[in-house]
């Protein structure tokens, strides 16, 4: 199994070249690890081309880490959004997702919904299958967004699947009391689909449309938010800004377990992206070690 390295541990980090022509930061904190985390994104589960055992095959892989538990960036299926899914397309989609999530059976999985996940071509809104609300349930959110607390981090799962790729009203207000709530020597990790501030969006969009909100929202809470996740893009980037550490973690299905085309660096890659997962490093001073698992299927 090969393996990019994307190591970040604190703004003064030193940047070295590494064998994989990836750039890495060295860990540089003697604070302890509080949590070891992995994160996965972009699944896009369906039953046909052996993506359910293929799929499997890399949760496998990811158990093999001494993990706490399990963050999914969502996408999780592979498309119930598109005009021509139909009810029971989008059902066989999901069935096969409940199969392969039991792989990680002992572990904790806390996802957040892809702008392929819900389901709109019911007749009526009021169809319990309808939207966001159903695909929450199928992944056991307890709501469209939502916050939960390890130790001494502060998790907190966004929705970003508004017509503008934003927070709505009541999300952003909600958000600003998470972040107020946080006591003093605490960290935030947030986690989003889309991703809120991303080097592959000049070339591929997708970014949060609120990120200047956002930004300045962090900003505000600079002693607290530490880190941001994201998928959607199928690419992995790292950047910082403000302190905060802003992975896009590719995706765990690269090509959509396609083997690519001619824009792509090798089978089953999405540019130069290869199909993986990461795991965090969670550090009690706030530091932290993002490394990028590339796969073979």
């Amino acid at each position: 199994m090969k393996r990019r390295d994307f190591l970040v541990c604190g703004a003064a980090a030193t940047t070295v070249i590494g064998q994989a022509d990836y750039a890495h930061a060295m860990p540089g904190s003697k604070s302890k690890v509080a949590l070891t985390v992995a994160h996965i994104t972009d699944a896009h589960i369906r039953p046909q081309d052996d993506i359910p055992v293929r799929f499997k095959k890399c949760l496998e892989e990811v158990k093999k880490h001494k993990m706490d538990f399990v963050l999914n960036g969502g996408d999780s299926i592979f498309a119930a959004d598109y005009k021509d899914v139909t009810r029971e397309k989008m059902l066989e989609q999901w069935a096969c997702w409940d199969d392969c999530i039991r792989s990680l059976s002992g572990f904790e999985v806390y996802s957040c919904i892809g702008n392929h996940d819900p389901w709109w071509q019911a007749t009526s809104k009021d169809d319990e299958m309808y939207g966001v609300a159903y695909a929450a349930k199928r992944v056991g959110m307890p709501h469209r967004y939502y916050s939960f607390t390890k130790k001494n981090w502060h998790f907190m799962i966004l929705d970003g699947n508004n017509p503008e790729v934003r927070l709505d009203a009541e999300q952003f207000a909600w958000l600003e009391t998470e972040l107020e709530k946080v006591p003093a020597g605490h960290h935030v990790l947030l986690m989003s689909h889309y991703p809120i501030l991303s080097v592959t969006a000049l070339w591929e969009g997708g970014q949060h449309k609120d990120h200047v909100a956002l930004r300045k929202l962090f900003y505000k809470h600079k002693d607290k938010v530490r880190v941001c996740l994201s998928g959607h893009q199928h690419l992995l980037d790292r950047n910082v800004f403000n302190n905060v550490q802003y992975y896009c973690n590719g995706s765990i299905s690269g090509f959509w377990w396609g083997k690519g085309d001619e824009n792509s660096a090798g089978p089953y890659y999405y540019q130069e992206t290869a199909p993986g997962y990461a795991i965090l490093k969670l550090y009690e001073d706030g530091t932290v070690e993002n490394i990028y698992h590339e796969h073979q299927f």
